[in-house]
């Protein structure tokens, strides 16, 4: 263990590092009880909530729904749910955020959403919210109490036409209402840390914390990162080179042992830069996660 991953890892309960997890909804039974049991694995490292993702349009809303329901009945860590404008009115996007505070949801993660599949650009519904910050505004008129997190981007959104009009929107929707925002993922800390000298000399003032993406498929991830043009570091290229379409026990184990040392290296020197809230892509795989966990929380509490 580094001496600041002992640090970490020996301060009080209140004073150590937080995280927060993000899965996408189960697809059926067998997904529901993986999920279930990834709550369960990581509980005891007390995540401060665990959000769930809503598909473009809504695509996945009932499912959504039923893990929601099923990762609250399996832990008490704190449940947010995705809610995106997509191909929806207004009415009916707020329809579903009722759905979700009826299931017993505290904490809305407001997006704008892509577009629907076979789209390349996002089109506002006719009667629909044009954007986050609309929908910011509408969740904090309705419930007042409620936590509100919202995206950023590190290395600027697709569809903006620049960084500063992308910091610009950011900022609308922190004074929407917004509580905190949660990076996309990102392989190269400086970009985070640029990012944030950024945002505050745009003025925006809200908490961004970072999103970590977990590996357990380097060519996947890759390949979702260039979608999302989220860049992807040559270093880290070179890391899994040669290991792509090998089956072989002693492949898989390396390759898990990359993935978890990438994520190791990257949480330790953005907790050494200061960052105290790790938003982690879990990929809707426990061990990874653990391990991170585990790297800036030590083991769970009372565990020896």
């Amino acid at each position: 263990m580094t001496s600041l991953s002992k640090t970490l890892a020996s301060r009080p309960d209140d004073a150590r590092p937080v995280v927060s997890l993000e899965v996408f909804p189960a697809k059926d039974d067998a997904g529901l009880a993986a999920l279930t049991d990834l709550a369960r694995r990581l509980a005891p490292f007390r995540p401060e909530f665990i959000s769930v993702t809503y598909g473009a349009g809504g695509s996945s809303r009932d499912r959504t729904l039923a893990t929601i329901e099923a990762l609250r009945r399996a832990t008490a860590i704190p449940v947010a749910a995705h809610l995106t404008v997509v191909g929806a009115s207004r009415e009916e996007t707020m329809r579903v955020a009722e759905r979700f505070r009826a299931a017993g949801v505290n904490h809305i993660v407001a997006l704008r959403g892509d577009p629907p599949d076979g789209e390349s650009r996002f089109r506002p519904h006719a009667e629909g919210f044009a954007n986050a910050a609309e929908l910011v505004a509408a969740l904090r008129a309705r419930w007042p109490d409620v936590r509100i997190s919202v995206a950023a981007y590190p290395e600027t959104h697709p569809d903006s036409p620049s960084r500063e009009a992308d910091l610009a929107n950011l900022k609308a929707k922190f004074e929407a209402g917004a509580d905190e925002a949660l990076t996309q993922f990102f392989f190269d800390n400086d970009l985070f840390a640029d990012f944030l000298e950024q945002a505050q000399a745009a003025g925006v003032t809200g908490p961004i914390h970072p999103g970590v993406m977990l590996i357990p498929n380097f060519f996947q991830v890759r390949n979702f990162a260039e979608r999302c043009q989220a860049s992807v570091p040559e270093w880290l290229k070179r890391r899994f080179a040669g290991l792509k379409g090998k089956k072989d026990r002693d492949s898989l184990t390396v390759h898990r042992m990359l993935a978890a040392a990438v994520a190791v290296e990257q949480v330790l020197d953005l907790a050494a830069r200061g960052v105290r809230h790790f938003h982690l892509y879990t990929m809707n795989r426990p061990h990874l996660a653990e391990a991170v966990c585990r790297t800036l929380k030590g083991g769970p509490h009372g565990e020896s």
